[in-house]
């Protein structure tokens, strides 16, 4: 493993080294996409959409799934003031809110922000439409440790300072919410993404800071750093062990040259207080969670604009990192991943994908667990 660590830090590094000589490269979500100043006064409609089959190595049969159907919004009041609305439709029966938030322009460097909102941290939370990733089913980092699609209530800045070739966002958001009629939300399994709130009547009994700097001074390369700090929120504020405090620091490098494709990233989370809040709930909270990434990608130029491109990710994500007190740390949370597969893009905003995914826990003899995975892939 510490091969594998080393091996993605030296790829990190000797790109930088060489990427002087690539082209500037345009990253962009669906906020940015709709908000573009450039557009004129009034609305702007986007979407985008997952058809994902997957079926595991074994007996258990294959699933097709609507994965997720996206409607998106946005309005321009005026030079000054817009509004972005993201509505998604999940497994076909679910919906959700997923960004609802109002953007005034106070110069050409510095935006005001309030309503839910993407937290900023690491790649995929903030640039989660499909066709921005390789493979069929976000990188299981992002889904476990970050955790995406991580959004909630707050307000904040955002801007650039060109001179220096920074984006910089800031926010004071609500938390993960841990404890709620009488019982822990939080867990070992999947760390704290069973208490995001997502904008729904959000519990807050104390704000969160989320931070994030962006470099793009080096043609074709964007390195981010990504803060959050704060605490949990319960529903009883006199239980002192129902929350949990939370420092998350995230860094995330992107390179394109040519058809050349690299992406790293590495987030690390220490939670306080898991040792009380265990002992409170019954539950196996971890007190560090970890998880990191390398993918390398290259692009294959076929008829106007279909690309046919092989991809090769690892990945490494783990929950119990570390533990307090008695609890011992739960080695079946420790996991390793291999995802290796191909992308058929046969319209800018339109692709086909496979993949294969080879999954191992940290457990001394247990099984590789496979899976064969088939999708389409859009945003508009």
């Amino acid at each position: 493993m510490k091969k594998i660590q080393l091996l993605l830090a030296a790829v990190l590094i000797s790109l930088v080294g060489y990427s002087q000589e690539t082209t500037n490269e345009t990253y962009e979500n669906s906020g940015s996409k709709l908000l573009n100043d450039n557009l004129p006064k009034g609305i702007t409609i986007g979407g985008y959409a997952q058809i994902d089959y997957n079926e595991p190595d074994g007996s258990a049969p294959g699933k097709l799934d609507v994965h997720r159907l996206v409607l998106l919004f946005g309005y321009k009041f005026n030079d000054k003031v817009s509004f972005l609305t993201e509505i998604e439709y999940e497994h076909v029966q679910e919906v959700y809110v997923e960004q609802a938030y109002l953007k005034y322009k106070l110069n050409e460097n510095a935006n005001v922000l309030a309503g839910l909102m993407l937290v900023p941290m690491g790649i995929i939370n903030e640039y989660h439409e499909p066709t921005t990733y390789y493979g069929v089913e976000r990188p299981n980092v992002d889904n476990v440790i970050v955790p995406t699609t991580w959004r909630e209530l707050g307000v904040g800045v955002s801007g650039k300072i060109d001179n220096a070739s920074l984006k910089y966002q800031a926010y004071l958001f609500n938390g993960f919410k841990s404890y709620s009629a009488g019982a822990g939300l939080i867990k070992g399994s999947n760390g704290l993404r069973s208490g995001r709130q997502k904008g729904a009547e959000s519990t807050v009994s104390s704000p969160n800071f989320s931070t994030k700097l962006d470099y793009y001074g080096i043609a074709g390369l964007r390195v981010g750093l990504s803060g959050y700090f704060g605490k949990t929120q319960t529903d009883d504020t006199s239980i002192e062990a129902s929350t949990v405090g939370v420092s998350m620091l995230g860094f995330d490098a992107r390179y394109k040259y040519n058809n050349l494709e690299l992406r790293g990233q590495y987030i690390h989370a220490n939670l306080s207080d898991t040792e009380d809040y265990n002992t409170l709930t019954g539950k196996d909270l971890g007190s560090k969670l970890t998880g990191l990434y390398g993918e390398i990608a290259y692009g294959f130029d076929l008829k106007g604009e279909e690309k046919l491109t092989p991809f090769l990710r690892y990945e490494k994500y783990n929950t119990h990192a570390d533990t307090d007190g008695a609890l011992a740390v739960n080695k079946a949370y420790e996991k390793d991943e291999v995802i290796f597969g191909l992308n058929y893009k046969v319209a800018n905003g339109a692709a086909f994908k496979v993949d294969y995914q080879l999954v191992n826990n940290a457990i001394s003899g247990s099984d590789t667990s496979k899976q064969f995975n088939a999708g389409v892939a859009i945003w508009f």
